[in-house]
């Protein structure tokens, strides 16, 4: 009988335990569910839900609520669990790191570009990076992929396919001539001469492309990466400065020359080759690779007073500023960050933004200029828009009534347009991609 009695004990206690664990994993479900219904609805009202450009899209019937994706995601909140799935929340905050594609168990995620409202257009690639033209390839930003480490893991791709397409006694000057130095083509120049290739990359500003125009303090979020004739690049966090330098020195070390300052006019194919032109002189190559980037030129404003010269679209040297008012126009990293790189030296800077909030900055920056405004290092003038610029002053349309502000300088970081006509002259066909999967399993 005390046997009987112990063991109905045991039993009794496992019961209880096991009952415990399952309510508290049912409590644990509920809560996280509804944390994260929490998050999406606060998503949806500061415009953080609605995804900018590349983005996870999940397949419910294939998750299996591993959480695989959350924990690889190096960015915050992108994705969370509702109902044991893995659920958009903060995809405009996402960066195309494709982190959470990879970790998937269930190749339940594909990254999709654009959504069915709002496109996004971009030139027509393979898989190998080759365009619509036979031996023309791109690579980075201007093929959707704006994040340094991917720009640099397809640069150095697009070469290596190109190198198997390398004719070995071939009459032009060059096997590729690269187009850009910013991570895309500077990853590609490094592959480019590992894979001994003839080859030539120009740069129509300074190496470094884009990166090389960010404000000196600028914190540049990347993640781990390849670089050809380096090695593992571990930087999490960086400066322009340190990213720059690494660059500069993988060059050096490798004896390899670009051509800076040497902006590309035309190109053109003949017969299985091409002939560039550039504002320094003319070559010939059996293949091109394009990383370019997106920003073919700086979108304006279209207004009054666009023309004068207190006007930029671009900050190199916010240290040397002191002194001014100043007005940031925009709501995008670029913008806040070059807002607060201006707060300093006597600064008055203020930030006019079109939307009511800033939905497609990372999060670093958006607790950063927050914490800026609640500091009075600066101003923030939500629902605003440019209408006339003076030499003294701008006039801005803010909740449609008209406002007249001191002024001394102003940047504009409406973003850039795509060189259409410059990639349609070559021959590139562009489409415009309505939430279309790029990346699938």
């Amino acid at each position: 009988m005390e046997i009987y009695i112990e063991k109905l004990l045991t039993y009794g206690i496992i019961f209880l335990v096991a009952i415990s664990v399952l309510f508290y994993y049912l409590y644990r479900y509920k809560m996280g569910t509804a944390i994260v219904k929490g998050k999406i609805q606060k998503a949806k009202e500061f415009g953080f839900h609605e995804p900018v450009s590349l983005h996870p899209v999940v397949n419910i019937e294939m998750c299996i609520g591993s959480g695989a994706c959350i924990l690889a995601c190096p960015e915050k909140d992108i994705l969370g669990l509702v109902h044991g799935h893995a659920t958009p929340v903060n995809t405009s905050r996402c960066v195309g790191h494709g982190a959470c594609f990879h970790a998937c168990p269930m190749n339940a995620i594909a990254l999709h570009m654009g959504t069915e409202k709002r496109g996004v257009e971009l030139p027509h690639v393979n898989e190998e990076f080759e365009s619509n033209v036979q031996g023309l390839y791109i690579a980075g930003e201007l093929g959707g992929m704006g994040l340094i480490k991917n720009a640099v893991e397809q640069g150095r791709q697009a070469v290596e396919n190109i190198s198997h397409h390398v004719k070995p006694h071939s009459c032009t000057q060059y096997d590729v001539i690269i187009v850009g130095a910013g991570p895309a083509g500077i990853s590609a120049t490094l592959a480019a001469t590992k894979a001994n290739l003839r080859y030539l990359t120009l740069e129509q500003d300074s190496l470094g492309g884009t990166v090389y125009h960010y404000p000196r303090k600028k914190i540049v979020m990347t993640s781990p990466m390849e670089l050809p004739l380096y090695g593992k690049v571990k930087l999490l966090q960086t400066s322009k400065a340190e990213l720059l330098e690494l660059w500069e020195t993988t060059l050096e070390k490798n004896k390899i020359s670009i051509n800076v300052q040497e902006k590309v006019t035309t190109i053109d194919k003949t017969g299985e080759h091409f002939e560039v032109v550039t504002s320094k002189g003319n070559y010939t190559a059996d293949f091109i690779l394009l990383a370019i980037g997106r920003r073919g030129s700086p979108r304006k404003l279209n207004v009054l007073g666009e023309e004068k010269e207190k006007i930029a679209y671009k900050l190199i040297e916010p240290e040397y500023i002191s002194d001014k008012k100043i007005l940031i126009v925009g709501g995008g990293d670029s913008a806040i960050e070059a807002a607060l790189a201006l707060t300093h030296e006597g600064n008055e800077v203020t930030i006019s933004y079109r939307g009511k909030v800033f939905s497609r900055i990372k999060p670093q920056n958006s607790d950063r200029i927050l914490a800026a405004e609640r500091n009075k290092e600066l101003k923030i003038l939500f629902n605003s828009n440019v209408l006339e610029i003076e030499d003294d002053s701008v006039a801005l349309l803010l909740d449609n009534d008209r406002l007249i502000i001191e002024n001394d300088l102003v940047y504009i970081f409406a973003g850039g347009e795509l060189p259409m006509q410059f990639l349609e002259k070559i021959g590139i066909r562009i489409t415009k991609k309505f939430g279309e999967a790029i990346f699938k399993k």
